[in-house]
């Protein structure tokens, strides 16, 4: 399952400038989703009001709900939708590409080294940041990932969300009882992700960071970031 965005619009009632009569918005009803029932146990929420253009006839605001989530093994973890854990929008994002990374390689699953390919290309977070000063590039984690798992067939066409491999699940599952386990507000990261596929020893994201030159001691490094009080995604 890949992030989702979700989006619930209420019904709602337009003044045509030219009449004083309130008419009903036809499409209101059609456009209506259930939301509650494609929710998982822990959602990350933001609510957006909705303006009218100028442009177009007056209309009362329309209030939006968009729902970010991304995969989990044990949704029981968090008691309501209102206290679960938020990922930081770069985290989702390149959870969004690792899966894109897998499809262009044609790989039938999404691993551990998708998601650090993921980072990879979203570019604007820590982790990335760390991990390009220790002269990690794309191209290097995508040859070491070949290696490790091995030629994909040309003649093979990925599913649109490959499927998460147990070692990219326990990633994300990490990342969130991290932040659970810290009891602040902050949102769950892209450095996160980073500590979470460096522990899956096993795995090929850890393998390939280790090949390229991550060490517990930068690991370290990064868990006293992430662990001070008020730190934020970048």
């Amino acid at each position: 399952m890949a992030s989702h965005t979700l989006f619930s619009f209420a019904t709602t009632s337009t003044r045509c400038c030219h009449h004083d009569s309130i008419k009903t918005d036809p499409f209101s009803q059609s456009i209506q989703i259930r939301t509650h029932k494609l929710q998982s146990q822990w959602l990350a929420i933001t609510k957006l009001p909705l303006q009218s253009s100028p442009c177009l006839p007056k209309t009362r605001t329309i209030s939006a709900t968009v729902t970010f989530s991304l995969p989990t093994a044990n949704p029981e973890r968090v008691n309501s939708i209102e206290n679960a854990p938020k990922w930081s929008l770069k985290g989702i994002k390149s959870f969004a590409m690792g899966e894109l990374e897998a499809r262009k390689l044609k790989f039938s699953t999404t691993g551990t080294e998708a998601i650090l390919m993921g980072i990879l290309v979203e570019g604007t977070n820590r982790a990335s940041k760390l991990l390009r000063a220790d002269g990690f590039t794309l191209s290097k984690v995508r040859e070491e990932a070949i290696k490790l798992i091995g030629k994909p067939d040309y003649f093979y066409f990925s599913p649109e969300h490959p499927p998460l491999t147990e070692s990219a699940q326990r990633v994300l599952d990490w990342a969130v009882d991290e932040k659970l386990k810290s009891g602040c507000d902050r949102e769950i990261t892209t450095s996160h992700l980073l500590l979470g596929v460096w522990l899956e020893e096993e795995a090929a994201g850890h393998k390939i960071m280790a090949t390229l030159g991550f060490n517990e001691q930068k690991a370290e490094e990064l868990r006293s970031v992430i662990s001070k009080p008020g730190f934020v995604e970048e």
